[in-house]
């Protein structure tokens, strides 16, 4: 079950920011485990790269480009290159995202426009370019990690982020019913509090660089009594990616330890 033998996989976001397990790193690892052939494109190549030497010492598959998903042109050329490699694509990841805080009356401008690029627009970049393609293959898969954050208030104050992530998820929404008759599906994953190598930036960013306060404070606030990991939100993603899923479209799928179930 939930094999995916041969089929090309564009990845955003296919590095970790630090040492561990990002949710962009498990993905390509998992998926290349069950037998993907992985496009994964980083900002940062070295992380890429990373996850490259992962998949490849394991005897998969894996190319890397590092590039920006929120320029147009360059999303275009990511695509040109990995049609270029594999010749089709037929799972699209949509995992780059970013979190800043700022509360509205308080907002940068520039904060506000680059989470939304970054949030959002990378994802819609990305299915422009792509969507065409897997619609000419006949079937494609889309999955975008969004966040529990764009369909609850989770406590901190990152207002653009949340109205990106909301909008990723309705988004993904209406491009499935507009591409439900040509084959292809869209599913977001919502995780909420993980812990992978983002949350030391986190506790910089929202806990004055306190981790060890910060990590009890996410782990008390979820009913399960801890965070996920990224090989969560891994899981869930194969499962919306894989043809066991054939029938889903349109949906999310919230990974949080029932966090979201416990708030209103």
């Amino acid at each position: 079950m939930l094999k995916l033998t041969d089929k090309v996989v564009f990845l955003t976001g296919c590095g970790s920011v630090g040492p561990g397990w990002g949710n962009g790193k498990s993905i390509a690892v998992l998926f290349a485990r069950q037998g993907a052939r992985i496009y994964g494109v980083d900002i940062n190549e070295v992380a890429a790269r990373e996850t490259q030497a992962i998949i490849e010492g394991e005897g998969g598959t894996c190319a890397i480009a590092a590039g920006d998903v929120t320029g147009e042109k360059q999303v275009e050329a990511l695509v040109a290159d990995c049609l270029a490699r594999f010749g089709r694509i037929d799972i699209l990841v949509n995992n780059v995202g970013k979190s800043e805080p700022a509360i509205a009356g308080e907002m940068d401008i520039a904060l506000w426009d680059r989470q939304i690029d970054i949030n959002l627009r990378s994802a819609f970049l990305c299915c422009r370019a792509i969507l065409p393609v897997m619609e000419k293959q006949g079937k494609g898969a889309v999955v975008s990690v969004a966040s529990t954050a764009g369909i609850r208030y989770t406590g901190k104050p990152q207002a653009a982020y949340c109205a990106a992530k909301a909008g990723l998820i309705h988004f993904s929404k209406t491009t499935a019913i507009s591409y439900a008759q040509r084959g292809i599906r869209l599913n977001c994953v919502l995780p909420g509090l993980m812990y992978t190598p983002l949350v030391q930036k986190l506790a910089e960013e929202f806990a004055g660089g306190d981790l060890d306060g910060f990590v009890e404070k996410r782990n008390n606030q979820v009913p399960m009594g801890h965070m996920g990991e990224g090989w969560d939100v891994a899981h869930a993603a194969l499962f919306l990616a894989s043809d066991e899923a054939k029938y889903i479209t349109g949906t999310e799928l919230v990974v949080d330890g029932g966090l979201t179930a416990a708030t209103r």
